[in-house]
Parts: C-alpha cells; sequence; structure tokens
C-alpha cells in the first residue's frame, strides 16, 4: 500500500465526459480519461483492503459482489499510484484477456464492493484499469504472443462475443488451433453489434481481433452454424467446440397490435444502426429510422438506455422508457447493505441526453404495454400503457407486478423499441449439434462445469448461464478454456 492515507486526502476524480449537446451529434466515445498524474493520484485512493470484497467476485444475497476475473484490484492500484504502468499491465494480464472492453463497458462491480464507498466514493478502478491498458497498447505492450510450440489439437469456437474470443485467446496461448465462427459479417458478436459505437468504438475491437489473427486464431464470418453447416459435421472436424453464441432470442410483448409496423426488437435496432456506420465509415447515418419520431423504449436495462441514447443521436422528437419495476431508491436501504450489489437508482447516459434534450427523464416506472395501435397503414401510432403494483402471489409465494384498474391511458407513438431482455439462447444452434437444453433455454452442463451433455462440445457466456455482463462472459470464456485444455490434454495450465 502505498499511500496508507490516499483515501483521506484525494477525492476521487473521473475522467471529461462530453457535454451531452455536443456528443449527441455524432457516435463517437464521450467519455474521456485523466491525464497519466491525475489517474497516478486515484490509484493512491486505494486502501488494500485485508479483506478486498473489490476482487472476491462472490455471490452475496444472490447477486455478484466484485469482480468476476477475480483482477488483482488493489495491486493493480498500488502500481498505478507507483506510475509502474508495465507491472500493471502484467499483473492486469494474469487475469483479463480484454480489459480495454470492460473498462469502457462493465458496471463495475469491483467498485460497487469497494470499502472506500461505504462512506465515501469508491475507489475509481474501472477507469485505473482503462488508463493502464492504454499505456500498454500506446506503448507495445499488448503483443500477438504466438505460441511457440502447437500441440495439433484444433478447437472451434461458435461465436465471437466476449465468451467466445476470451476462451479464442486463452486456448491459443495454449498452443491450439483455433477457429472462431461468427454468422455476422464482422467478429465481436455483443460487443460488435450490441453495443453502440459511443460506449465502445469498435475501433477497440478491430485493434483486438487483429492481435489474435496475428497469434494465429482464424476467423470465419458470415457463417451461421447449424445453418449454412450443421453442428455434427462441423464437430466431426475439429477435436472440441466452445459454443458460444449467447442469449439472442428476445423477449416479445404479447399484446394486440403487436403486428404494426414501426415495432422492433432492441438489438436488432441497435444492429442495423450500427452496420450502417461501419459499412459506410460513419459517413451514412441511418437518421430516418427515427428523425422526428415520437419514440417508445420498453425496458430499463442497459439496452434500453442504449437505444434512448442512439434515438436521441438519430433526431427523434420525443423519447419515453417503460419500466414495469418500482423507482429504486437513490441511496442505500438498511435491507441492502455493502457489499452486496447497491440495488439505487442509476441515471445513464442516455437518460442524462434525454433530460439535457427535453427536460425531463424519460423513464415511467411500474408501468406496461396493453396494446398497440395502428393506423390506415399499419403503422404503430400509439401505445395503450397501465400502471402497476407489486402484489404478492399467495401460491408462489413471490411478488409479481399486477396492472391497476382505471389507469389505462393512450400515448402517441411512432417507433418502439423493446428491450425487455431475453428468453435464452437459439435453440437451433443446440439442437444441431444435440446438446441438451434447460427450461431458460440455456445449454445444460453440471453446476459449475462446461461440458454439454455431449462430450466434445462445450459452452460458455450468455448461451451457458443467461443473459449477464461482458465481464461475466470473458470469465466463463477463460474458465470453459481452461474445461478444454484439460479435457484435450489431461492437465491444464490456463
Amino acid at each position: 500500500m502505498g499511500k496508507p492515507t490516499g483515501f483521506l486526502e484525494y477525492e476521487r476524480k473521473d475522467g471529461p465526459v462530453r457535454d451531452p449537446q455536443e456528443r449527441t451529434g455524432d457516435f463517437r466515445e464521450f467519455h474521456g480519461m485523466l491525464f497519466a498524474e491525475e489517474q497516478r493520484l486515484q490509484g493512491a485512493r486505494c486502501m488494500e483492503c485485508g479483506v478486498p470484497f473489490c476482487q472476491a467476485g462472490m455471490m452475496i444475497a444472490g447477486m455478484a459482489s466484485g469482480c468476476p476475473l477475480h483482477n488483482l484490484v488493489p495491486e493493480i492500484n498500488d502500481l498505478v499510484y507507483h506510475g509502474n504502468w508495465e507491472q500493471a499491465y502484467v499483473r492486469l494480464s494474469k487475469t483479463h484477456c480484454f480489459p480495454e472492453f470492460t473498462s469502457r463497458v462493465c458496471p463495475a462491480l469491483c467498485e460497487a464492493a469497494c470499502t472506500c464507498g461505504l462512506h465515501a466514493r469508491p475507489v475509481s478502478t474501472k477507469e485505473n484499469e482503462r488508463a493502464v491498458i492504454e499505456y500498454a497498447f500506446a506503448n507495445g505492450l499488448v503483443k500477438a504472443d504466438a505460441p511457440k510450440v502447437r500441440t495439433g489439437k484444433t478447437v472451434a469456437v461458435v461465436g465471437s462475443g466476449p465468451a467466445g474470443l476470451a476462451a479464442a485467446w486463452q486456448l491459443n496461448r495454449r498452443g491450439h488451433l483455433v477457429t472462431v465462427y461468427e454468422r455476422s459479417d464482422r467478429p465481436g458478436g455483443l460487443l460488435r453489434y450490441g453495443i453502440p459505437n459511443m460506449k465502445l468504438e469498435k475501433s477497440v475491437i478491430d485493434r483486438r481481433i487483429r492481435l489474435m489473427e496475428q497469434a494465429g486464431i482464424t476467423f470465419r464470418c458470415n457463417v451461421n452454424v447449424g445453418k449454412d453447416i450443421s453442428g455434427k459435421e462441423l464437430a466431426a472436424q475439429y477435436d472440441r467446440v466452445i459454443l458460444a453464441c449467447g442469449a439472442s432470442n428476445p423477449r416479445d410483448i404479447r399484446v394486440p397490435g403487436r403486428d404494426a409496423k414501426g415495432i422492433y426488437f432492441a438489438v436488432q435496432f441497435l444492429s442495423s444502426v450500427t452496420k450502417r456506420l461501419l459499412d459506410s465509415d460513419f459517413a451514412d447515418v441511418p437518421y430516418e429510422l427515427a428523425k422526428g419520431k415520437r419514440v417508445m423504449v420498453i425496458g430499463g436495462g442497459d439496452t434500453g438506455n442504449d437505444c434512448v441514447g442512439t434515438s436521441i443521436r438519430l433526431g427523434a422528437k420525443s423519447v419515453i422508457q417503460l419500466e414495469m419495476m418500482p423507482k429504486p431508491a437513490e441511496s442505500r436501504l438498511e435491507s441492502n447493505p455493502w457489499p452486496e450489489w447497491p440495488r439505487v437508482l442509476k441515471t445513464d447516459y442516455g437518460q442524462e441526453e434525454a433530460i439535457d434534450r427535453f427536460g425531463e427523464d424519460p423513464r415511467i416506472y411500474q408501468t406496461t404495454v396493453t396494446e398497440f395501435k395502428k393506423d390506415e397503414a399499419g403503422n404503430v401510432c400509439a401505445a395503450v400503457i397501465v400502471n402497476l403494483k407489486p402484489q404478492l402471489d399467495e401460491k408462489t409465494k413471490r411478488t409479481a407486478m399486477v396492472p391497476v384498474e382505471g389507469t389505462q391511458r393512450e400515448l402517441p407513438v411512432d417507433l418502439v423499441l423493446i428491450a425487455a431482455g431475453f428468453l435464452g439462447s437459439e435453440t437451433y444452434i443446440s439442437e444441431s449439434f444435440g446438446v441438451k437444453w434447460n427450461a431458460r433455454t440455456n445449454v445444460e452442463t453440471l453446476p459449475g462445469e462446461y461440458r454439454t451433455s455431449e462430450e466434445r462440445i462445450f459452452t460458455a457466456g450468455d448461451m451457458h448461464r443467461g443473459q449477464s455482463l461482458v465481464v461475466w462472459a470473458i470469465a466463463e470464456g477463460r474458465e470453459a478454456a481452461r474445461a478444454v485444455d484439460e479435457s484435450l490434454m489431461g492437465y491444464t495450465n490456463l
């Protein structure tokens, strides 16, 4: 611990954020970085606790507390404080493949479990990690690291999202020959097409993909495994297969009028925007998707927030966001003590931009849609919404949100984006490989394991655990790689 009184001497300082009026005019990243000396002092705030929950990655009260990757957080923060950026990168690389991704899009479970957060603002571990990895890239420390010896074993990874990329990176380092299959035209999966460019610039993904290719990993895009090639055919060509296709089966809103034009799933909308931007090198902005329209986003999570921010950039006339659950408390309740994940109100960048643009928070809590209405051309023109209230189900003993009589009302809308979460993976892939799945259509394994019902087929990420965070997907990809390596070699040093 280089600065025992650092948390007393220095206030938390975050990197600069571009003004909403400026940043909504483009799709570039808007969250900047501190100067190295300023970031170094942020590392000094780390208390190097005797029990560092920040790196525990354990479940408390059904929620994750601390980093699932078990990053060596106090050590890295201390090295940042001492300005030893190279050694900080070495430490970070021991547990993490892609800190350039999580330092941009992770909700920072490490910071939520930081002891400093008990009485003050937590250590800026997420920004410290970004400073470390960007220093490493800028100074040539991040290398392809092609293995010196190949094992002759072959592995196919189906899906190039964070879980698939992490598994491929680890297995290639071990010396196995890895081929990654992706049904889209570019690798990256959720990172590429599910997260908007202003949160994660795609050049950051391209930078990493180039290194992976230089290290010997093969990417085969525009190949839809399960349709273009059967799972059994693919399995016959490789010693092992990892299924990392994500939880890409969106939850629908099944109400009258759902067939109206102008109603899209959120990821479908976000993907189409990103693809147009990438295909044109950002010269062709698809304003026609939302310009002048009254937009309704259904769902209050990260994807819903991304839809809000994207709609504003496309010139929406207005944006509202429906959330089924009650508005969270602004600070921790006694029933939600540290180091549990804080169930508190979070106003993300999209909501901030809506407040700046339209003068009010776009979120309407405890509300859902009961009907969509169409105009003569079949386009959605209105949504009937109703208030909800929590009610205990006497049979299941669970609380459900139920409609409140007499609260129905109609809102004019021109574009509806459904961001209500996902119901597991698409079953055609599982069926093609002949693997079993559970009631949530996640691929089934024994608890804590990654091998499926088919001996040579493994799984990882959202396809295994259900819809989750990028950091969990990376952690799962690393663990699946370890299981595959052990099954191939009889032992593993991953």
